[in-house]
């Protein structure tokens, strides 16, 4: 029973539930760090590290914090995983921390990691808290470092700083610019809506068959 219930998060939040092409939450930073795929992976980690432990700690708190301060703890402690993450960039990545410049501070105000926090950690074990919390923010990952991957791919010829189209690219300057993140996301969701779209509908289809069927 638990292991399939560890399936379905992981079904929902990969793909099912995602929080990004399904629940549109967290598309800031898709604007802010998917020029490169270096600098999503590990904004990435990170806010699936501070998800994870976030849920975790509020699980475990959740029974003797006052309801009506439950808002308030849930962002200090959602704050100081953030800080953690920060102070570990700073002191052994430090170009990567210089790369991301503020936005590693602004994971607290991603709406993923609170939203698990109240919707699942709430009113759920520890263990199980902390795998939905990080499985969220791999799914935030999958989808951004997919847009990262567009970008630096078309706007640099790239992968990881990895030349991958050779001097015969003429790089699109657009995809190095901000807006472009947008115009890859809402591809991207456009797609997995298609596929969801089919999928139910050949579903459907087979249901019909089988209810006439029966009927004749």
């Amino acid at each position: 029973m638990a292991s399939s219930n560890y399936r379905e998060i992981a079904k929902q939040t990969l793909w099912t539930d995602n929080p990004v092409i399904r629940q549109i939450l967290g598309i800031c930073s898709a604007l802010a760090v998917t020029n490169l795929v270096s600098n999503t992976l590990v904004m990435g980690i990170g806010v699936s590290l501070v998800t994870g432990f976030s849920s975790l700690t509020v699980s475990a708190l959740r029974k003797i914090m006052p309801t009506r301060v439950r808002m308030m703890a849930q962002t200090l402690i959602i704050a100081f995983y953030v800080i953690l993450v920060d102070i570990v960039l700073r002191a052994f990545y430090p170009d990567m921390s210089k790369a991301l410049g503020p936005y590693v501070g602004l994971i607290i105000t991603n709406c993923i990691i609170m939203g698990r926090c109240e919707a699942f950690a709430q009113m759920n074990k520890p263990l199980i808290s902390f795998y939905d919390g990080f499985m969220s923010g791999m799914g935030y990952t999958l989808v951004l470092t997919a847009i990262a991957i567009v970008r630096e791919l078309m706007g640099f010829g790239t992968i990881l700083g990895f030349p991958i189209l050779g001097d015969w690219w003429t790089p699109w300057t657009i995809m190095v610019m901000a807006p472009s993140a947008f115009f890859v996301l809402a591809s991207i969701i456009w797609i997995a809506h298609s596929i969801t779209a089919k999928k139910s509908a050949a579903s459907d289809q087979t249901i019909n068959k089988g209810v006439q069927a029966s009927g004749n």
